[in-house]
């Protein structure tokens, strides 16, 4: 088991807590193999993303998203009918119906723009808004003025 020491960052470099913030909780994360419910992130363009994570056997209304500070946080909350599960008998049960509660750190100006759910899996939309401030602009060159010779 590897730990990371961030310490010397801490000392050498301003505004970089956040980074090394990340990286800590994306080691911690790992290391819990807490993998449910499977997803996958994909970059659809330059400024769009999507998560899609299965999550069968869950209604839209057992599933909670919500943003805050820079987190994006999905719960699932399966509600079970005890007497509906006391009247069936399972040979098998491999789908998992647990509760869970996955967290994801978004970058800044990262937002989300919606969701959708179809086939047990859960598709969130997100989208990198840069403040104009922000995106690159192109500055032009003036060339000194030539004077006519008069």
């Amino acid at each position: 088991m590897r730990t990371f020491d961030f310490t010397p960052l801490y000392r050498s470099a301003i505004g970089f807590e956040r980074l090394a913030a990340l990286a800590e909780t994306a080691a911690s994360n790992r290391q819990s193999g807490n993998n449910f419910p499977p997803y996958n992130i994909e970059q659809i363009d330059d400024n769009n993303y999507r998560i899609t994570m299965a999550v069968a056997g869950f209604d839209e209304a057992e599933i909670d998203i919500s943003t805050q500070n820079n987190e994006l946080l999905i719960k699932g909350t399966k509600v079970t009918v005890a007497k509906e599960d006391d009247q069936r008998t399972f040979l098998h049960r491999g789908i998992a119906e647990r509760n869970f509660e996955r967290k994801f750190e978004l970058a800044d100006h990262v937002f989300v723009n919606g969701a959708d759910m179809k086939n047990g899996l859960l598709y969130i939309d997100l989208e990198r808004q840069l403040p104009e401030a922000m995106k690159p602009r192109k500055v032009v060159i003036n060339g000194a003025k030539t004077l006519s010779a008069e």
